[in-house]
């Protein structure tokens, strides 16, 4: 598989400040990237990096293989940017806006473009109303349309639904993930870690302008300890006996349930079974539980997932 994106020893400060201090990152093409860190990560800086709206320090950027500092305009030609807050003018209406952005890429089918992309981000009915008049869900499917006008084959999402409600937010990763099915690259910066758990296939972590840690998101959250097994009994005997059986085993006795610490897989559940059938002992629930890309944000930077923005 090819990269898309290519990042070595990247650098960048403001003044005294060393935002980012020689970060590097590969980026498959056809994939979705997500980066996530704390407030002040250095998370946007990146972005702007790559996508040649902010100049580096030090460092290599290749996108799409192209040289950020000596290709700007090849690297502009094959990427699209949506940023923090939805770019659109409230003044037009969500056709008026498409047909400016058609403009400016000197789209010769804009009419067909701009009725595809209002069909597909549900915008048909709404295209002709002023933007002013649109919830936030429709402003930022409506900015994401505008991203693909250009149809470009690297797309920069900085923290694409926030603010949405749960129903609206749903919707932007479906349109996600249809891009990734049509083969695009997405880099995507999120504030909720939920949301890279479910639709990046690697996940890197910034933290204090350095990478601390990256993979897919299983792999991360194999790193963090806290992996277990709940078994919910009847009864204070069978949780006893199973406390005893189980060393190292964490019970609750008012909640009747033991957290047996364990990897998660299916050999170990076997395994954990047969100890409890082997020993006559019947568990009227059981659960696993292993750890969420909260636990690995944490584990990794000191800090709970509440602080995580993209700032």
């Amino acid at each position: 598989m090819s990269s898309a994106i290519e990042v070595s020893g990247l650098r960048k400060a403001f003044g005294d400040k060393v935002v980012l201090d020689g970060i590097d990152l590969v980026v498959e093409a056809g994939t979705v990237f997500s980066l996530l860190g704390p407030n002040g990560a250095g998370k946007t800086t990146t972005v702007n990096v790559l996508a040649t709206l902010m100049k580096a320090d030090g460092g290599s950027v290749r996108v799409a293989g192209h040289d950020v500092a000596a290709e700007t305009k090849a690297v502009r030609a094959t990427i699209g940017v949506t940023g923090q807050f939805a770019a659109v003018d409230e003044l037009l209406t969500g056709q008026e806006n498409l047909q400016l952005m058609a403009d400016l890429h000197r789209v010769a089918d804009g009419r067909r473009v701009i009725g595809r992309l209002l069909e597909r981000f549900d915008l048909v009915e709404a295209g002709t109303e002023l933007v002013n008049s649109y919830s936030g869900g429709m402003r930022r499917k409506l900015d994401l349309a505008m991203t693909l006008v250009g149809d470009p084959s690297i797309i920069f999402l900085d923290e694409p639904t926030t603010g949405l409600d749960p129903r609206s937010r749903r919707t932007m990763w479906d349109i996600i993930r249809e891009l990734l099915a049509e083969g695009v690259t997405i880099f995507l910066t999120t504030q909720y870690l939920e949301e890279a758990d479910q639709l990046a296939d690697r996940v890197a972590v910034l933290d204090q302008g350095r990478i601390v840690a990256q993979g897919t998101p299983d792999e991360l959250k194999r790193q963090v300890p806290g992996s277990h097994v709940r078994l919910r009994f009847a009864g204070l005997g069978d949780l006893d006996a199973a406390a005893r059986l189980f060393a190292g085993s964490t019970r609750d006795d008012e909640a009747l349930t033991l957290r047996v610490p364990g990897d998660g897989d299916t050999e170990s559940v076997r395994i954990l079974l047969n100890q409890l059938h082997d020993n006559a002992l019947h568990a009227d629930d059981f659960s696993v539980h292993t750890p969420d890309l909260d636990d690995v944000f944490l584990a990794l930077t000191g800090r709970p997932n509440a602080e995580v923005v993209t700032k």
